[in-house]
């Protein structure tokens, strides 16, 4: 397990700087195996050092490509493949380790394709406005949103691509299933866009 500071989505992509001792072990005894480790936000504390508080949830990812730098260190770029559970943290020894399971998403009472679009367009504009006040790129115009028809995907990769903080982050991350992330994130999207209308008008 890597604790980080940060939310990985299923289907999005992560470049990780590993220097610490125990997660260099740790990549040394991934890159032997499957190539699989799980990533947990941090809620209180720091990355290094150990000491923190780790969420219960959290996701697992596969490592796509690595390289290792003549002091040891690792630049690694990693990929989210499922949402995981803690079910018990083991001893730190000599990194963090723990039993996971896999929660399976509740269906919700509408098809998440309904309310799909609606989250397109307002991640899509909320990029915009952030990007008109110098804060994270607008979207391309031809970047698919879509998940490859696939609504599940999409709600993944919409919320890696939304402007959030790693609380909301995390709330998305625990929705049970596609349709209630989306219109979460629609309603993040929304609370967003009223707070920067707001800053503007008080300008």
């Amino acid at each position: 397990m890597f604790p980080l500071s940060a939310v990985l989505f299923p289907y999005a992509d992560m470049p990780l700087h590993v220097f610490e001792p125990r997660y260099r072990a740790l990549m040394q005894d991934c890159l032997a195996g499957d190539r699989r480790f799980g990533v947990v936000l941090i809620e209180r504390g720091s990355e290094v050092g150990g000491g923190d508080e780790r969420s219960a949830l959290g996701t697992r990812c596969v490592i796509l490509r690595e390289l290792e730098l003549p002091d040891g260190r690792w630049l690694l770029e990693v990929r989210g493949e499922s949402v995981i559970e803690v079910e018990q943290w083991l001893p730190d020894d000599p990194y963090p380790a723990a039993l996971v399971t896999e929660p399976m998403p509740v269906p919700g009472l509408e098809d998440p394709a309904t309310v799909l679009g609606k989250a397109i367009q307002r991640v899509r504009r909320a990029r915009a406005l952030l990007a008109e006040q110098g804060g994270a790129a607008a979207l391309p115009p031809d970047l698919s949103l879509d998940g490859g028809g696939d609504a599940d995907v999409a709600s993944w990769q919409l919320c890696a691509a939304a402007p959030v903080n790693s609380y909301d982050a995390q709330r998305l991350l625990a929705a049970d299933g596609a349709e209630e992330r989306l219109r979460l994130l629609v309603e993040l999207m929304e609370d967003l866009e009223l707070d920067l209308h707001r800053m503007l008008t008080s300008e």
